[in-house]
């Protein structure tokens, strides 16, 4: 279990991991490249938002990081449900739900991207 654990962790940490080991995995049993490449997105977004929530916590020391972009992700849900809504007439739900989570996966690798910056500046800058 501990190894289960720390295997977590450390996929955590750098996100990009599960989506080449899930990407090549699916390459390697010969699954078409698209439905690979989002399978692969689809696993690495649950990753990234632990990773993002991590370091806005670490960066604005806070522990609100999480509930944050849960609510963000939330309140996007709500949006695209209602714009599905007036649109078709009714909402689809899963189509509303992959719609969100693959949004999630873009603002979730911009965010990563951009604290992971942020934090190396603010480590550079304390050492100095």
């Amino acid at each position: 279990m501990e190894f289960l654990r720390n295997s977590f962790i450390t996929i955590s940490v750098i996100p990009i991991v599960p989506f080449l080991i899930v990407y090549f995995a699916g390459i390697g049993l010969k699954k078409e490249k698209k439905s690979t490449f989002l399978l692969a997105m689809d696993v690495t977004t649950l990753f990234l938002l632990l990773s993002v929530s991590a370091l806005f916590n670490i960066i604005f020391d806070s522990g609100w990081g999480f509930y944050l972009i849960l609510l963000i992700v939330l309140i996007s849900t709500g949006l695209i449900g209602g714009a599905q809504n007036r649109l078709k007439g009714k909402v689809d739900g899963k189509r509303l739900l992959r719609a969100v989570w693959r949004l999630t996966f873009f603002f979730m690798t911009v965010s990563y991207i951009l604290f992971l910056v942020v934090g190396l500046i603010q480590y550079i800058s304390q050492a100095m």
